[in-house]
């Protein structure tokens, strides 16, 4: 099945001229070694390896950011397949399109030099046509950014025959302002955070002043939210249900905060989770009794207007 990513070209998309011109996308990360015969089937693997590597290039930072840089290196050299579209933004609202035609090569000395050859469809998507959902998604943090849940939507906006989606009476919601205040759940909680409880103990995880704990990948899933204490103690897993959450969230929960402690957690750090939702039930409540480092919080949608 095809896939969809949305790739950035250098940071500030600085080299989306030479990666046009040049029919390729790609990525840098400091590792200057050809990758040809080192990417494994599986990204673990390939960050077990590289991980320690990045870190010896760059000795400042931590776990957390050289487990991103690995996982999406791997995810352009490997991930990616061929046939697959890529969306690159420009730097001014506008996004080329183009197929990957071909397997990865390292160009030694060139910008972005682990590659993937693209076939550009020479035309742009504006950002102002995309729906709020896929600006959210094409606009998030990272060099990549799988938005293939938008499929319908992009092949659209490539034909040039963009258009709202029908949604049908009957999968029509119960209440139609907390279904969409819902959808934007997380977006909302990252642009407000500084204003939550959690916002004064701790603080999504940024490198290099990019927000790069939204959506945090890792072998059984991306994390909603990864943050840190201030006192970089701690790091903190949030999960996030839109709507009720059952006791599977709790065991989905500690298999992300067991990967962060494995992989990601520096010496000394400890590792607690977070589950936000809109209710709970009696069987979440049990679970969570017997899981002290996970805590449980309600959100309440209002809507108020106020005579100016």
């Amino acid at each position: 099945m095809k896939n969809y990513y949305r790739i950035m070209l250098g940071k500030g998309s600085m080299h989306a001229p030479e990666c046009i011109t040049g029919n390729f996308i790609g990525v840098d990360y400091g590792i200057r070694q050809d990758l040809a015969h080192k990417l494994p089937d599986e990204w673990r693997t390939f960050n077990r390896e590289f991980i320690p590597i990045y870190l010896e290039n760059h000795p400042g930072k931590t776990k957390v950011a050289a487990g991103l840089a690995c996982g999406m290196l791997w995810t352009v050299a490997k991930g990616i397949h061929q046939g697959d579209i890529v969306l690159c933004p420009d730097g001014e609202g506008h996004y080329h399109v183009g197929e990957v035609s071909g397997d990865y090569y390292y160009q030694s000395g060139g910008v972005l030099p682990h590659r993937r050859p693209v076939q550009w469809f020479g035309q742009t998507i504006d950002r102002a046509d995309m729906s709020e959902a896929l600006q959210n998604s094409t606009g998030s943090t990272g060099t990549v950014s799988n938005i293939t849940g938008h499929r319908d939507e992009i092949e659209k906006l490539i034909s040039g025959s963009a258009a709202a989606i029908p949604v049908s009476p009957g999968e029509m919601p119960e209440d139609p302002l907390a279904f969409a205040m819902e959808t934007h759940l997380e977006d909302f909680l990252v642009q407000n955070w500084s204003h939550t409880d959690l916002g004064k103990e701790y603080d999504i995880y940024e490198e290099e002043g990019e927000r790069v704990g939204q959506q945090y990948p890792t072998d059984t899933g991306a994390i909603d939210i990864l943050a840190v204490s201030k006192d970089k103690k701690t790091l903190l897993v949030l999960e996030l249900k839109k709507g009720r959450a059952s006791d599977v969230v709790v065991g989905q929960t500690l298999r992300y905060m067991g990967y962060v402690q494995e992989v990601l957690a520096e010496k000394k750090q400890s590792v607690k989770g977070v589950i936000i939702a809109l209710e709970d039930d009696q069987r979440i409540r049990r679970a969570l009794a017997v899981a002290p480092n996970i805590v449980f919080y309600r959100y309440q949608i209002s809507f108020k207007l106020m005579k100016a």
